[in-house]
């Protein structure tokens, strides 16, 4: 199952965010695919935020995985962001099969993992629709996301 939509601006993306925390549990897996600057740190924010984190979530690229937890957070969630990895057996060192039954995930860059990504990951896929306005900040764009949804994931798809 799959569904294409697009998202207006930067606060619709936090917004679907918001919508997408509310069916996330742990044991999920959400990965993120998307060129630079197609949004996927801007929807994982969305995502935090709703779950009660009140400071701007970082872009984990230097930190690689940044754990959230209770209370910072309404359940225990990781955002990770592959971009640095070179080889799909670094991912192995990170701990992500043993943490996944007890955290939600947030994936950026999960084909970083090769065939390691889990076939019940719900995969969103954001890039750039349009410009819209003379700004170019990019926060005005426009983003595609199409979603790839496992079966894992049918009942709660798509979120309210």
């Amino acid at each position: 199952m799959g569904e294409e939509l697009i998202l207006a601006d930067e606060q619709a993306t936090l917004a679907f965010g918001a919508r997408i925390a509310s069916i996330l549990r742990p044991g999920d897996a959400i990965a993120l695919f998307g060129d630079l600057g197609a949004g996927k740190t801007t929807l994982a924010r969305g995502i935090l935020q709703a779950f009660g984190l009140e400071t701007e979530a970082p872009s984990p690229t230097f930190a690689i995985v940044q754990p959230y937890e209770p209370p910072e957070t309404r359940i225990p969630v990781w955002h990770i962001d592959l971009y640095r990895l070179e080889d799909p057996e670094e991912a192995l060192e990170l701990g992500l099969d043993e943490a996944r039954r007890e955290v939600a995930m947030l994936i950026e860059w999960p084909e970083r993992l090769g065939a390691g990504l889990w076939e019940d990951a719900l995969r969103l896929h954001l890039s750039i629709a349009h410009k819209r306005g003379a700004g170019g900040d990019g926060r005005s764009a426009a983003r595609r996301l199409t979603a790839t949804v496992p079966p894992a994931w049918e009942t709660r798809w798509p979120p309210a």
